[in-house]
């Protein structure tokens, strides 16, 4: 059973950093495309970056230069270090989990999510 839980959220004030945490159970974690999305409230969830099974990362437009995404393969954790944040980037984040043979940030590639974790930019 797939088991995706984030960590890291909170509230912060434009221009300063936060580290999101995912701790990923049951599946083999190593083997699969990872992801980080997020909704904003009457926004679609949209794709903020992806890492695939080799490591090789990719962001959204928007986020492209100011957050990282990374995974320990060794403890199953994927992160994603958010800077520069501004209060375009308020919105519940989710870990998500691919399964297809695209690993790019989009809704559409990841068919499992956590339950989310909030994070919020004040200006």
């Amino acid at each position: 059973q797939v088991h995706l839980v984030e960590s890291g959220g909170g509230s912060v004030q434009a221009g300063g950093s936060l580290r999101l945490s995912c701790a990923a159970s049951g599946f083999a974690y190593s083997s699969y495309c990872m992801g980080w999305l997020r909704q904003s409230p009457g926004k679609e969830r949209e794709g903020v970056a992806a890492i695939d099974s080799t490591g090789v990362k990719s962001y959204a437009d928007s986020v492209q230069g100011r957050f990282t995404i990374s995974r320990d393969n060794a403890k199953n954790i994927l992160y994603l270090e958010m800077n520069s944040l501004t209060s375009e980037d308020t919105a519940m984040y989710y870990c998500a989990r691919g399964g297809g043979s695209s690993c790019r940030p989009r809704r559409a590639d990841f068919g499992y999510w956590g339950r989310g974790t909030q994070v919020t930019v004040s200006s």
